[in-house]
């Protein structure tokens, strides 16, 4: 892809983080959160590939993996938390 597209695309992808930032702080309850901040670490995780392909750099592909790693350990972990009704249910 030429090089103007990918900035286009961090443009966007940048756009979409300030918006997922905006749905956080609007959620209502713990589940919107949960999936607000899935959204937003799918976001960076896009950030830091586009970011990896534009400057040649392969850590931010390390970063992205470890980043995408977390996220689904975290929303797993929230997702048995809820689904209990509390730590100790």
């Amino acid at each position: 892809m030429p090089t103007p597209l990918i900035v286009i695309a961090l443009v966007w992808v940048t756009l979409l983080i300030v918006a997922g930032g905006l749905a956080l702080l609007r959620a209502r309850d713990v589940a919107q959160r949960v999936i607000a901040f899935d959204m937003l670490a799918v976001l960076v995780i896009a950030q830091l590939a586009l970011l990896c392909y534009l400057r040649g750099q392969p850590y931010y592909l390390d970063a992205a993996v470890a980043l995408a790693l977390l996220s689904f350990v975290g929303t797993v972990a929230a997702a048995r938390y809820l689904s209990a009704g509390g730590p100790f249910g």
